[in-house]
């Protein structure tokens, strides 16, 4: 066998075992969680290293974790997208031997659960109430499109466009809305100051750093004062309305009437959230999956026109101060 092709011989198993291992820390943890002897771990590993020609994990001594070395992250890689695909083949050949009846399981977020997923589950129930529909609602894209590549989920809501394996239709662009307490200066403008002013800002933010307006400031130079960070967005919104900090957030997860708080367009400062429905691309999508799609592309035009509608109408709210 010539030298470039000798991870051929490697079988998923030694794959799973590397990710098990790498995962965890431990071939004792990973042989539990794979279900296999902590010698059988340890012979999957090393013969997925011979194939490859290095060492692919830090074995330390002592009670300190196991690492994969820098050989080993980019085999990883490789073997992240390999079972994944492979779980994906399960489920789609699980979706065959199922039929069209069952359970569509679909991945989404607050605000579309909020916002989208009421009338789409109505309509859609009255259409074939002989499918469930399981929803998995998770805080960010990520998390739901690692679920979407290992075919758990059939349809996930999502950031557009979405890296990997997926097709997508695109459903709406979701204005920017900052959010003032009342006593603020702010409150009496129509809309935002600029990015470099709301900077300067105490703000709310999510949980994750990079997420959001938080690592939109940071990619243009701007280091925000964050003071208080939640993912959930009543809670976010309440927050503002106690004068506690102000939040630039997508307009979709923003109630019409917020207690203490003043709306203020930064449709003009940052550019709209993308959002669209994926679905894994080589797994088969069923009949019940198309019908769930159009259902929710339907809907979608109708929130995306009042989404417009909100700004147009704060535009058109008398401004106490030039805005700029």
């Amino acid at each position: 066998m010539r030298k470039s092709n000798r991870l051929l011989g490697v079988e998923v198993r030694h794959l799973a075992a590397l990710q098990a291992v790498a995962a965890s820390g431990s071939f004792a943890r990973a042989a539990r969680e794979l279900g296999y002897t902590q010698s059988a771990v340890s012979l999957q590993v090393a013969a997925l290293e011979r194939a490859a020609g290095m060492r692919l994990l830090e074995r330390p001594t002592g009670r300190r974790p196991v690492v994969p070395t820098a050989a080993g992250e980019r085999v990883l890689r490789h073997a992240r997208r390999l079972v994944a695909q492979l779980e994906a083949a399960e489920a789609d050949l699980e979706a065959l031997a199922a039929g069209t009846a069952g359970t569509l399981r679909v991945g989404t977020f607050q605000s579309i659960s909020v916002r989208v997923l009421p009338a789409v589950v109505s309509d859609f129930l009255a259409a074939r109430p002989d499918v469930e529909i399981g929803v998995s609602e998770l805080g960010y894209d990520d998390e739901l499109l690692a679920l979407l590549e290992r075919g758990r989920l059939d349809l996930s809501f999502t950031a557009y466009p979405a890296e990997g394996p997926f097709e997508q239709v695109e459903l709406l662009r979701d204005p920017h809305l900052l959010i003032v307490p009342e006593g603020s200066p702010l409150a009496a403008l129509r809309t935002a100051p600029t990015l470099r002013e709301v900077g300067r800002l105490p703000l709310i933010g999510y949980g994750r750093s990079t997420y959001g307006i938080e690592g939109l400031l940071r990619a243009r130079g701007i280091e925000p004062d964050i003071v208080f960070r939640t993912d959930e967005s009543r809670a976010l919104q309440r927050m503002v309305g106690a004068g506690i900090g102000h939040a630039l957030v997508p307009s979709l997860s923003i109630e019409d009437v917020i207690p203490g708080a003043v709306l203020l367009d930064a449709s003009r400062r940052v550019p709209p959230r993308r959002l669209g429905l994926a679905w894994h691309r080589d797994v088969t999508r069923s009949e019940v999956a198309q019908v769930f799609v159009a259902l929710v592309v339907a809907r979608c035009e109708g929130v995306q026109r009042e989404l417009d509608a909100r700004i147009a109408r704060l535009a058109e709210r008398p401004a106490a101060a030039d805005d700029g």
